[in-house]
């Protein structure tokens, strides 16, 4: 069927243009975007995503000659995700909002890895500041990015949203659910273009890309209600995460995986604030009986950023030590 033939009402409001009866190559006036999805049916188009070589299981789990940025990550969980991403070879470029220890944690990876690895300073609820950061690290590294994981976030401190101050709120929802959406936009104007285009920022041939990651740090927060925290914004915002992430697993498919991880209580700067009393609650509520190292993460975060998980994607992955379970 000719393109001056064939339906338009659902393309209109978006200011698409048809190509062909397959839908795969719809793209916006100012911009190239990848659909893979009929949009009449919602149907998915075969073969969506690409498959790695799968025939031995180490190689699968290699990062070498990647890039990867991960946000929030001068110390804490985001500083082991750089450990372990680099560890299994990827350079890496860490963000950080306020802690200049991230400067000199860069230096360690570097060192320790034999990779490639810098800090930056970024804020993440700027969508500009983001973009901008983003695009330096991919011409500053190799002209690609294979990995973005979103982990910057903060906690709510304050008790009962009805008695808690309306700013706070706004800023926990500002960088946990805003901070996520900016960094996931700019990564996958990244993510897209290389798909499409099969060529480094530089214009050299990409190998060994079959799809970009995406990961954001949510909460087992985001399933549950915690007891005897009072966190309610805090939970709402990891709800968001997750469900933004579920969804632009969607639109992204054909280019990117995008998935979420679900920390339980793990040892970080983020828990100082709750009481001794209130931890010992916590700890009798999950079935390992303790509050996790952020080390046992470093699994979960390179399993969805490399090829092993090639057929994942919109999952939420909670590692909780089993406190979800009773």
């Amino acid at each position: 069927m000719p393109c001056s033939s064939m339906p338009r009402h659902n393309l209109v409001d978006l200011n698409l243009s048809y190509c062909d009866s397959t839908y795969n190559s719809i793209t916006p006036s100012s911009a190239y975007f990848v659909v893979t999805m009929d949009p009449k049916t919602g149907a998915f188009h075969h073969g969506n995503l690409g498959i790695p070589d799968t025939s031995r299981v180490m190689s699968l789990f290699s990062l070498k000659g990647r890039t990867a940025i991960v946000s929030g990550a001068g110390a804490g969980i985001g500083l082991a995700i750089a450990h372990a991403l680099a560890e299994a070879g990827a350079n890496v470029a860490i963000w950080y909002n306020s802690n200049k220890q991230a400067l000199k944690e860069a230096e360690n990876i570097e060192k320790e890895y034999g990779v490639k690895c810098r800090a930056y300073q970024v804020n993440v609820i700027s969508s500009e500041a983001v973009e901008q950061a983003i695009n330096d690290i991919v011409a500053e590294f190799n002209g690609r990015l294979d990995v973005f994981v979103a982990n910057s976030g903060i906690a709510w401190e304050d008790g009962a949203f009805i008695d808690g101050p309306a700013e706070r709120a706004r800023r926990v929802m500002e960088v946990n659910v805003d901070g996520v959406m900016w960094c996931a936009k700019s990564a996958g104007a990244h993510f897209r273009r290389q798909k499409k285009e099969g060529t480094t920022l530089d214009g050299k041939k990409l190998t060994n890309f079959v799809a970009g990651s995406f990961i954001a740090t949510a909460s087992m927060s985001g399933s549950i209600v915690n007891i005897p925290q009072l966190q309610a914004v805090y939970n709402a915002s990891k709800a968001a995460v997750i469900h933004f992430c579920k969804s632009i697993a969607v639109e992204w498919t054909g280019f990117a995986r995008v998935n979420t991880v679900s920390p339980g209580y793990i040892k970080t700067e983020i828990t100082d604030f709750i009481s001794e009393d209130v931890k010992n609650v916590f700890k009798e509520k999950t079935v390992a009986g303790r509050q996790g190292e952020t080390g046992e993460l470093k699994g979960a975060y390179l399993y969805l950023a490399s090829d092993a998980s090639s057929f994942t994607t919109g999952h939420d992955l909670i590692v909780d030590g089993g406190y979800c379970l009773p």
